[in-house]
């Protein structure tokens, strides 16, 4: 390990999963079921298709760019003249990962509280989930290499203990098979072929997270050939982790159990399936996964706003720096998100976070498109990807307009304040050029 590069590959790959198999499975399972039933395997294989295509735009521009600004970056290097594009960009995927930290850290103390019961609840799980925020922040702020081997534990222990939860929901639901293959094949002649495809557009918020990579260039080794490694890697395995989780569980928990406990699905089913070892080795693994998850997103954002707010469209004070580490951007995005879980519920984060991911990675795609001679891209994947990530966006807004007006209202509010704060601090920069 070369001097001043503590991060290689398998520190790498665990950021990538930590940022994707957390508030993931745990925190889409039940929103999923309660939507398609036995399907749910189904659209979680198609999130991770639409994520493998998303993934190889990043994997090209991260290659050829290699800057820790990743998103942001690509934009601001691929349309140098528009600086007001790349400013939204900035806000929008920076709020994007604001958005998820809540999701984890909400998903943390559900399972977490998932057996005490008491009127206060609510703000007892608020409370906890703005901790664990604040406890990751403080790791992320203390040492690089500290908390890069604080991951890599996390990481792959969640991945045993996940490994054994999948074992025992499908060991003990084992005699439920036939009766779940003909429930799967009784919903798949449903025609709910449009809601899989709004419900894999609803899960690519689990798959969120290969991009936080990207933002540790300046910290790994050989980046051309770590880069694509991880992302891949990180990737494949979150689709192989997710499919056998959820057809676990779908074995294991009936599925009124899994819509009742949305919030905290899986403990509650693994609970009245398999007893309280059940319930004490999923919540151990919900608690690992998510934390896992809050740390690596708060790694990689945290150089991203740090990136953005040095060329002035964020406050400049969020570019400071302590021995590498930028300290306040990571309180910063610490302090949003924990606002963020004060003000909303899970649902809500899901989507949003969702939406913007696509609607970013999607952009990414047709700059990969536009600029595919020099990142040595193939047309035909970069316009399939588009295709695929285009049909998301329409499908979640589809869902949100037809089902859940509320938040597609505040979907549409945020989106036009973050346009109008990337606008004001674009003003604010040209007339500083000048």
């Amino acid at each position: 390990m070369s001097k001043g590069k503590p991060l290689r590959l398998a520190e790498l790959v665990a950021i990538a999963l930590g940022g994707m198999v957390g508030g993931g499975i745990f925190s889409i399972m039940g929103i999923s079921v309660s939507l398609i039933g036995y399907l749910t395997p189904v659209a979680i294989a198609c999130g991770g298709v639409l994520a493998l295509l998303a993934g190889y735009s990043y994997v090209k521009l991260g290659v050829y760019y290699k800057d820790e600004g990743a998103t942001y970056a690509f934009v601001k290097h691929s349309y140098p003249s528009s600086r007001f594009f790349a400013a939204v960009i900035g806000w929008y995927v920076i709020f994007g990962y604001i958005s998820t930290l809540g999701l984890y850290a909400y998903t943390f103390a559900s399972y977490a509280l998932s057996e005490v019961h008491g009127s206060g609840l609510m703000w007892a799980r608020k409370g906890i989930a703005i901790g664990i925020i604040g406890l990751f922040a403080f790791i992320n702020s203390w040492s690089v290499k500290g908390m890069g081997k604080i991951e890599d534990v996390m990481v792959y222990l969640k991945l045993v203990l996940l490994a054994i939860i999948s074992f025992v929901l499908i060991y003990s639901g084992w005699g439920n098979v036939p009766q779940v293959t003909e429930a799967f094949a009784t919903d798949a002649g449903r025609s709910l072929h449009a809601e899989v495809v709004i419900v894999a557009s609803l899960t690519f918020v689990a798959f969120e997270g290969f991009q936080l990579v990207i933002n540790a260039v300046n910290e790994m080794t050989v980046p051309e050939k770590n880069i694509p490694r991880a992302i891949y890697i990180a990737i494949a395995l979150a689709i192989l982790i997710y499919l056998v989780l959820s057809g676990g569980a779908l074995i294991a928990i009936p599925v009124a159990d899994i819509i009742k406990d949305q919030e905290y699905a899986l403990a509650a089913g693994a609970g009245h399936s398999i007893g309280k070892a059940g319930i004490a080795l999923v919540v151990a693994g919900a608690v690992l996964a998510t934390s896992s998850a809050i740390s690596g997103t708060l790694f990689g954002a945290s150089r991203q706003l740090a990136a953005v707010a040095a060329d002035g469209y964020f406050p400049r004070f969020l570019a400071g720096r302590r021995q590498g580490i930028p300290v306040p951007a990571i309180i910063f995005m610490a302090a949003i998100a924990s606002l963020l879980v004060a003000l909303g519920g899970l649902q809500l984060l899901v989507e949003f976070g969702s939406v913007t991911f696509l609607v970013v990675c999607l952009l990414m795609s047709v700059i990969n498109y536009r600029i595919r001679r020099q990142t040595n891209s193939s047309a035909a994947i970069c316009l399939l990807s588009i295709a695929g990530l285009l049909l998301g966006v329409v499908c979640i807004l589809y869902y949100e307009v037809r089902h859940r007006p509320d938040q597609f209202l505040f979907t549409l509010g945020a989106y036009v304040l973050l346009t109008a704060g990337a606008w004001i601090y674009t003003r604010r920069q040209a007339r500083v050029a000048e």
